[in-house]
């Protein structure tokens, strides 16, 4: 269990920051693909060695190892017992289930292997070799299939993205084609797209443009990469520093660490957008692994560059209490509130319904514990299911109507006419909150 920490803790916290700082300062000389960034475009050793801690303790998590979370453990240069034992559990599910795998979450383990100083062509496992290399460029070739004859991938554009990110840091040649469909999706105009898709599909453009050689590709690329990282500049401005959301604003600093010369001469101030993420002390590990490279002035694109030698890597064996706690006050604890949850379909091809019930929880309670409530009251209307996420539990089926991702249909929550940016797993509502779940289309 982690112990507050005292005066030992906070020592162990100076050292590891110290160690942290060296280790970026190092990085900085040729961070991403543009160079050397300012100083304070890095996030404080004490942040970093928060963040750090929570990721640690999420690697020695005994469920389905995390793959961003080892890669934003190597970006950062994190050579600790936790990074080492994740790397164990990622190589040995990558030999057994990469086949089962949708392709992005082949990709980040692609990735994370390779930043690894592993070679995803050859992951060795109890006496045989995967080669995830070229299950990924199965995968991604049926992805473009997919989206050359019904405009919408297998699985989604942020996958995509991630699936031509691996591939082109790999220097494997079946990506050039992909690259192609996701400049134009991201340059339809009537085709809406999240910051977080955005920033993944746009930084594997980055790679593209830097390896190939033909030109109408180049020009196309060049022309996407100019509008999205413009449109992040103008969301920044817009946001105070957050680019969408805190969940999206890390992914988004990657695009404009790598794509500079694309938005040039226009200036990134990017001290905004550390500032809006360190405010927020992120704690959900899945929000931590996507902020804490571009916090270090790393991208996923440095997968491959990293020194692989021993003395590149910091180490950080302490493992520390990843404070502030999210967890319920005594305050909170001894309050009640009531919450109006609402459960609503109107798709069509589907029984419309609308029901709604009132329940009380203690102050402080995630969502999950509001349906959990609204179950007991009655679990013929308000039944519901979930599965595990890297971002927690996620709801896939309500009274008895499940997501599919044939029909890419999901159940989507709100707060009034605002989308949850959190999970039910994380999300805190407040007293006389409206939460409603609504089953919507992607």
């Amino acid at each position: 269990m982690w112990r507050q920490r005292g005066t030992a803790g906070t020592e162990v916290l100076r050292m590891l920051g110290v160690a942290l700082s060296i280790a970026v300062l190092l990085a900085l000389a040729g961070c991403g693909a543009e160079g050397t960034i300012p100083r304070d475009c890095v996030a404080s050793a004490e942040e970093r060695a928060h963040m750090l801690g929570i990721l640690q303790l999420s690697a020695m998590d005994s469920g389905m190892p995390n793959p961003s979370v080892l890669l934003a453990l190597n970006l950062a240069g994190d050579n600790s017992k936790a990074q080492q034992e994740l790397l164990e559990r990622i190589k040995e599910t990558a030999g057994k289930q990469a086949e089962d795998m949708s392709s992005g979450l082949v990709a980040l383990y692609t990735l994370a292997l390779r930043s690894s100083c592993c070679d995803p062509r050859h992951v060795k496992v109890h006496g045989h070799s995967v080669d995830l290399l070229s299950i990924l460029q199965e995968k991604t070739d049926k992805e473009v299939a997919q989206l050359e004859e019904n405009g919408i991938p297998q699985s989604t554009l942020f996958s995509v993205g991630l699936d031509v990110q691996a591939l082109c840091v790999m220097g494997a040649g079946g990506y050039q084609s992909a690259a192609v469909i996701l400049a134009k999706q991201l340059l339809r105009p009537q085709h809406p797209l999240s910051v977080d898709e955005k920033a993944m599909m746009a930084l594997a453009l980055v790679c593209v443009h830097n390896r190939t050689e033909l030109l109408d590709v180049r020009d196309l690329l060049n022309t996407t990469l100019t509008k999205v990282s413009n449109e992040f500049l103008n969301k920044q401005a817009e946001g105070n520093g957050l680019i969408g959301n805190i969940y999206s604003t890390g992914l988004a600093m990657q695009l404009l660490l790598a794509a500079g010369k694309f938005y040039a001469p226009r200036q990134w101030n990017c001290t905004q957008p550390v500032a809006a993420i360190t405010e927020h002390h992120l704690q959900q590990p899945m929000a931590v692994a996507q902020a804490l490279p571009a916090l270090v002035g790393r991208t996923y694109l440095d997968s491959a560059s990293l020194d692989c030698s021993h003395e590149a890597r910091t180490i950080t064996n302490p493992q520390l209490d990843p404070t502030p706690s999210q967890g319920t006050t005594a305050q909170e604890a001894r309050s009640i509130i009531t919450v109006n949850y609402t459960i609503s379909n109107n798709l069509r091809g589907h029984k419309h319904f609308t029901y709604t019930t009132s329940v009380d929880v203690p102050a402080g309670s995630v969502l999950l514990a509001v349906l959990e409530e609204a179950e007991k009251s009655n679990n013929t209307i308000f039944s519901f299911k979930t599965e595990s996420t890297f971002w927690g539990p996620m709801v896939v089926s309500i009274h008895g109507l499940a997501a599919s991702e044939a029909d890419r249909t999901f159940w989507q929550f709100f707060s009034g006419s605002n989308a949850l940016q959190e999970g039910v797993g994380t999300y805190k509502p407040r007293d006389g909150d409206d939460i409603w779940a609504v089953f919507s289309t992607y």
